[in-house]
């Protein structure tokens, strides 16, 4: 497909997928909203790619909200009756929402190259990717505060898991920027690269390790982690064992691992099942 915001390949079982408007600091304008979703859906659905890996072109990763959305992309009519307006706007928020929501219900890991400014609203996506990576000039910053706004996209209920509590509020009240070394030193990202290139090449070098394991082991463990940042100990122990006993075959893809270990050679898994559409 063309795309006006965003560049994709797929190869290797990992897919790419790019922002692609430099001139603009890839902002996120109405292109990127209608697109992103469908694109980041396709490839979980499809299980057409083992591993995603976010990446952008130009100077900085992305500026955050395009201001055309808020002028062109919003429904809302001053002349509505006041409650139906603000149910308008609550439905408009969690559309957007949702576009990042698809990152972290996507059934394989999404990986987060960052180089420049990860500025307000690009905040949001990289919280729901699995990993973030970024270069030594790259740095991040909750600018919505400046703006006399909250960020609410999903920065304020994924980033206290990521980092400790305490900077998560100095940075949303203050919006100033954390730059890469702060980044790593408080685990927001797990490595920092010279530059964009070799950025690209370490994050690529573990997306193909990724890809390189049981595509139904790395589901699993993506879909254990977060069940269990958002539910107790105990019910996480218990879904961790229905995962257990309904998805893991120790005769298909345990087996095959230690063929391969025993013939070496590296192992071959089979990729998940597509996700069908029930109706067509």
């Amino acid at each position: 497909m063309t795309y006006q915001a965003l560049k994709v390949d797929i190869d290797d079982k990992i897919a790419h997928i790019q922002l692609n408007r430099p001139d603009a600091y890839n902002s996120m304008n109405i292109d990127f909203w209608k697109e992103l979703p469908g694109v980041v859906q396709e490839i979980s659905d499809a299980a057409s790619a083992r591993v995603i890996v976010l990446s952008s072109t130009g100077k900085h990763f992305c500026a955050g909200m395009d201001l055309s959305v808020f002028t062109e992309g919003s429904s809302i009519k001053n002349d509505m009756e006041p409650g139906r307006r603000h149910l308008d706007l609550r439905n408009t928020v969690l559309q957007l929402q949702d576009v990042f929501n698809r990152f972290e219900n996507a059934r394989m890991p999404v990986l987060a190259a960052v180089q420049g400014g990860c500025i307000g609203g690009a905040v949001d996506m990289i919280s729901a990717c699995d990993s973030r990576y970024c270069t030594e000039e790259a740095f991040f910053s909750i600018e919505e505060t400046k703006l006399g706004m909250t960020a609410d996209l999903g920065t304020m209920q994924r980033l206290p898991y990521l980092i400790p509590q305490g900077l998560v509020r100095e940075l949303a009240y203050t919006g100033r920027r954390m730059y890469a070394e702060e980044a790593k030193e408080f685990g927001l990202v797990n490595k920092v690269y010279a530059d964009q290139q070799a950025m690209l090449d370490g994050v690529m070098e573990i997306a193909g390790q990724i890809a390189a394991r049981s595509p139904l082991a790395v589901t699993g463990a993506k879909e254990m982690i977060n069940y269990t940042r958002d539910h107790n100990m105990a019910d996480s122990l218990n879904a961790m064992s229905l995962w257990q006993s309904g998805m893991y075959q120790p005769q298909v893809d345990m087996m095959e691992t230690f063929a391969a270990k025993m013939e070496k050679r590296e192992p071959k898994f089979d990729d998940l099942c597509p996700i069908e559409p029930m109706f067509k």
